[in-house]
């Protein structure tokens, strides 16, 4: 059997020639986010670009999927590309090893008209906004993830537009500042789940929650990508 066999007795020939020639830019290579990274070159997405500045540290092994006690200490971008060839070695992967933000060199660098798709994956809200703010300046389909830490239910997610989303915190400063701005029709993974109280700053977490997350955000993308394959 082929690689690509088992898939495309779902969605044909043409659908499996449509995520070949996609081309995603994926902000975040954490719990959720390499999660969908995952879930999308096992799908045959053909071109992704990874943006994350950050080292894999032994508090990432309960949840993220780059993460062993091998992989400690290098780069997750890095990370990340090996396991992407290693799946298929046909992918054509970009490394951003940055921390965006607004108005900085790194922001600057991208491109976001060259991409059929954009995941956000990030923490910071300032950068979430901008991400969003971008794509939809460009005309490209962008979703974006709203809070998963301090989670037990992972049976509590839903992707909706922004408008719909309640009890997330993440999600009521977003809805917040993107209104300020104008900014509307912005499409979210949140949950309904209330954030469990911990102890300190830190939000806690655990191994399927944004496991489950980032295969929910990728099979959104990738029926998205499909939509007009499939009519």
């Amino acid at each position: 059997m082929s690689r690509t066999e088992r898939t495309e007795l779902l969605i044909g020939k043409a659908g499996v020639s449509r995520l070949a020639a996609a081309k995603v830019l994926l902000f975040g290579l954490g719990g959720v986010g390499g999660s969908v990274c995952e879930a999308l070159v096992r799908a045959g997405v053909g071109a992704i670009d990874l943006v994350d500045h950050d080292t894999v540290s032994e508090s990432n092994l309960n949840r993220q999927i780059i993460a062993t006690l091998e992989t400690v200490g290098m780069e997750k971008t890095q990370v990340m590309k090996q396991r992407i060839l290693s799946i298929n070695p046909a992918c054509r992967v970009g490394l951003y090893p940055c921390f965006y933000l607004p108005d900085t060199p790194d922001a600057a660098q991208f491109d976001f008209s060259a991409y059929d798709y954009v995941v956000d994956a990030i923490d910071t809200t300032s950068a979430k906004i901008d991400i969003i703010r971008r794509c939809k300046a460009a005309d490209v389909p962008i979703i974006s993830c709203m809070g998963t830490g301090n989670k037990l239910s992972a049976s509590q997610f839903e992707i909706v537009d922004i408008s719909k989303t309640s009890v997330c915190p993440l999600a009521k400063v977003m809805r917040k500042e993107l209104r300020h701005r104008g900014i509307a029709g912005v499409k979210v993974l949140y949950s309904k789940e209330e954030p469990i109280k911990t102890p300190g700053r830190t939000p806690g977490s655990i191994s399927y929650v944004p496991t489950a997350a980032g295969l929910l955000i990728a099979g959104e993308v990738i029926r998205d990508l499909l939509s007009e394959t499939l009519i």
